[in-house]
């Protein structure tokens, strides 16, 4: 009798007994599993798995779409592959560099491979991407996926997998040795090779939603729609966070630090604490230019937004004392502390209290403070107590004098809706936000959203008294309500204000690892959980008694010398 092993399909929640050794894509089959989108991956014991990961052991199994976000990065990754792959059939002396996330896709560009220039990769200008390349590779990847090439996930000794990838990426595969283990997988797609951080999809002809498109110097890599993914994602211009990005690429060019292998290298070679002071002098070079910025404007309010955890509060304590110093006195108000009462709170689809919407703040009480303010009258500041859940007034007044800039902080601070009459020459627009400034290697990126997560899960922890599970539980509404409540707004800045550190994934990852290690394995967060321990295993953790007690970074670990 052929041996079987119970599966719980957490899809149509039942039990099933099945051949031992099975695949995932037959189970799917077996089961006559439908989901709204086609299948492309599935969670096995709260760890995502390829199609073709095989079953022997009794397992709960729940089979993935591209609506999921397991799924889309799954298809996202293997979008890269594809294109990758292109670029090499192509143009073989070239690899492409995907750059970092825009315009809600994908920024890319190609680079000489350094085994056919004697200078530095700094040195070397890159190719020019012009429309009919950019038109060349799109039709190759559809080709490719025509094709339907199968994608195989290979294993060898971690020196051979090293060898094979210097050959192909010259020294690309030096990123294994960061990892420590004798064994290595990587990906196979015909004679082409690749390296991505997780699970691809089986095969090519998977991917049947994507565009390619010239962007700025490079091309766009359009990505389907998170919720919807038969459809694209809408392109939305962003050219201020365009420039931020390829400011600090620059800026970490000139520190020869490209990727994590770069940066471990520095750390090896005891430049951790070079690359910290650098850091911050950048950091507190870009808040004295902005509060220059302000001086010579004079406006009468300063707004301050940015997404959860982007150090908007740090940051607006910095501005203070650069405002300070060019001689203008600021008031600073948090929006937090006009929070309706929490019986008032709207509530998000699931019934859930949403403090990112835009109406969980008292607009109108609000807006009547700020215009007595500009009217030279004296407003009681509030205080939100959020252990209440209601807002009190402590005694603080308030009225602004000829020196003196009102400083308004918040989520929404960039909403126009906050203050729909203001005169756009009373006012100055500040965008937070923590921009991940390096990549694992060329072909995978560091999620913009993980630095603020990772940051987010310590401060909860140290501070706030909540799990790891906790805020990881409550991460997917949060990133809803920024992404209608926030993000919006964001281009309409004055200024725009990258808060990442070049060195802080390194210093997180000694806080956040025996945090996210508490996560029990049977539950939906350790999926998440488990990805991030992942990524932390590509950095070697840094020691932080050299970042100084105002860094942003404060913030977030403690050892601040401003009081939150």
């Amino acid at each position: 009798m052929e041996p079987t092993i119970t599966i719980y399909c957490k899809n149509t929640h039942t039990y099933h007994e099945v051949p031992r050794g099975i695949s995932l894509i037959e189970l799917k089959d077996l089961l006559k599993i439908e989901l709204p989108y086609p299948i492309i991956a599935a969670h096995v014991n709260y760890k995502v798995e390829n199609l073709n990961f095989l079953l022997y052991k009794p397992k709960d199994v729940e089979f993935l779409d591209a609506s999921s976000p397991s799924g889309m990065r799954a298809y996202v990754r293997t979008l890269n592959m594809v294109l990758a792959c292109a670029i090499n059939e192509l143009y073989p002396r070239t690899d492409l560099r995907i750059e970092h996330p825009i315009s809600k896709g994908y920024y890319c560009t190609l680079q000489w491979h350094q085994d056919k220039k004697e200078e530095t990769s700094s040195e070397i200008a890159a190719p020019v991407m012009t429309p009919d390349m950019v038109s060349a590779i799109k039709q190759r990847m559809l080709q490719i996926i025509e094709e339907d090439r199968q994608i195989i996930e290979e294993e060898k000794q971690t020196k051979e997998v090293i060898r094979m990838f210097a050959a192909r990426y010259n020294n690309e595969g030096s990123i294994f040795e960061a990892l420590g283990n004798p064994y290595c997988r990587y990906f196979r797609m015909g004679d082409f090779i690749d390296y991505y951080t997780n699970v691809l999809l089986p095969s090519s002809g998977y991917l049947n939603v994507f565009d390619l498109e010239p962007y700025q110097d490079g091309m766009l890599l359009r990505i389907p729609n998170r919720n919807n993914p038969t459809i694209l994602e809408d392109s939305i211009p962003q050219e201020k966070m365009f420039s931020i990005f390829q400011e600090y690429n620059r800026w970490n060019k000139l520190l020869h630090i490209n990727n994590v292998n770069d940066f471990n290298i520095a750390c090896k070679d005891n430049k951790s604490f070079e690359m910290i002071k650098l850091a911050e002098a950048l950091h507190e070079k870009k808040v004295a230019q902005i509060a220059d910025a302000i001086a010579e404007k004079r406006p009468k309010i300063v707004f301050i937004s940015g997404p959860s955890s982007s150090g908007k509060t740090t940051f607006s304590k910095r501005l203070q004392i650069q405002l300070m110093v060019d001689g203008i006195k600021p008031e600073v108000l948090s929006m937090d502390d006009y929070f309706v009462n929490r019986v008032d709170t709207p509530r998000d689809e699931n019934g859930e209290w949403d403090f990112e919407n835009v109406n969980a703040v008292d607009l109108p009480f609000f807006r009547q403070q700020m215009q007595d303010l500009l009217d030279g009258k004296e407003i009681d500041v509030p205080t939100y107590d959020f252990s209440i859940g209601e807002r009190v007034f402590e005694g603080r007044k308030l009225r602004l004098q000829k020196d003196s800039v009102l400083v308004i902080e918040g989520l929404h601070a960039l909403n126009p809706c906050i203050l729909p009459d203001v005169d756009h020459s009373l006012t100055f627009k500040i965008f937070v936000s923590a921009l991940t400034t390096i990549n694992i290697d060329n072909h995978n990126w560091i999620p913009t959203t993980d630095i603020r997560l990772l940051r987010r899960i310590v401060r909860d922890y140290k501070y706030r008294n909540y799990s790891a599970k906790e805020t990881i539980a409550r991460c997917p509404s949060v990133i809803r309500g920024e992404t209608k409540w926030v993000y919006p707004f964001q281009e309409e800045a004055d200024v725009m204000f990258n808060s990442a550190l070049i060195f802080e994934f390194a210093v997180l990852k000694r806080h956040a690892e025996p945090i996210l290690q508490e996560v029990p394995k049977f539950c939906e967060e350790y999926t998440e959980a488990h990805r991030l321990l992942k990524f932390l295993q590509y950095f070697i953790p840094i020691p932080e008694k050299e970042i100084p007690p105002t860094s942003l970074l404060r913030e977030f670990v403690g050892g601040s010398s401003f009081h939150y």
